[in-house]
């Protein structure tokens, strides 16, 4: 192999071997929110990809592919918003979005970690001793092809929540009192109601399927959701309307045929040793 190939070579398994970065990307504080609607969460349409609204934690969990609750930092990250705007260079997958977040955050930010692993309380979700209640989802030849991920957190008068485009024909609906999901995974599901909840969650069903699936949830599970999300002004909704969301995540999860169970479990954790509170410029 004479110089020249073998530069060649060397070259292309590097470029091989090489973390997935994006083309290009914007890091910027959060603004205050002053709309009725807003963007909260990961929007994907294309190559582009937009993330507002999020916690510098919540960017890490993204990008080490772990919960919120697996990431082990200092108390300012749950705090400091940031929206990214970055492109996705032509022909990588969409797979890899995470780890190229991985790159910017480490770049950006400086961000240096370690993993652990911890015994940490988990909610498991598993079959209950009844029968099983899950509506499993029709085919729909319709549905759009193209995957766009969207969130919109909605607090006008036709309700407070938020709507999750999971695409194609996936979605999940926290509105009205409500957890209403179309063509959904029971992971997907959880993914929206650990939210909910004070730990994560972990899928002991064995289920498969996609589903329909509608729960119910209390005032104060509503409260944790939007806290959970940073929306600040949905915390002024009054006692007195306790009664329009009656019922409580566990209890909607029995009526379908599942339990939720707490329990201790290893999990791997994120560890952050160091990182910017100011990223480095655009």
């Amino acid at each position: 192999m004479n110089a020249i190939v073998l530069v060649l070579f060397l070259q292309a398994a590097s470029a091989q071997n090489a973390a997935p970065r994006f083309e290009v990307a914007a890091i910027r504080p959060s603004a205050p929110a002053i709309d009725d609607w807003q963007k909260i969460g990961v929007h994907i349409d294309g190559a582009m990809v937009r993330v507002a609204q999020y916690p510098l934690r919540d960017y890490i969990a993204m990008a080490y592919r772990v919960k919120p609750a697996q990431i082990s930092a200092p108390g300012w990250m749950a705090d400091a918003k940031f929206d990214i705007t970055a492109k996705i260079p032509e022909g990588a997958p969409r797979g890899q979005v995470p780890e190229m977040m991985q790159a910017l955050l480490e770049e950006r930010f400086k961000l240096e970690s370690h993993r652990e692993s911890k015994e940490l309380p988990v909610y498991v979700l598993a079959r209950a001793s009844g029968p099983l209640k899950l509506k499993e989802s029709p085919p729909d030849p319709d549905a759009p092809a193209a995957q766009n991920v969207d969130v919109t957190v909605r607090g006008d008068n036709a309700g407070r929540g938020a709507v999750v485009n999971l695409g194609p024909g996936s979605w999940v609906s926290t509105a009205g009192g409500k957890i209403e999901a179309r063509r959904v995974t029971i992971r997907q599901l959880l993914d929206t109601v650990e939210r909910f909840l004070d730990r994560p969650a972990v899928d002991q069903t064995g289920l498969a399927g996609v589903y329909d699936i509608t729960l119910d949830y209390s005032l104060e599970e509503l409260r944790n959701i939007l806290r959970a999300t940073g929306a600040s002004a949905y915390n002024q909704i009054p006692d007195s309307a306790a009664d329009q969301f009656p019922g409580s995540i566990p209890a909607s999860f029995e009526a379908l045929g599942l339990k939720f169970e707490g329990k201790k479990a290893p999990l791997e954790v994120i560890v952050i040793d160091r990182a910017l509170k100011t990223p480095i410029e655009n």
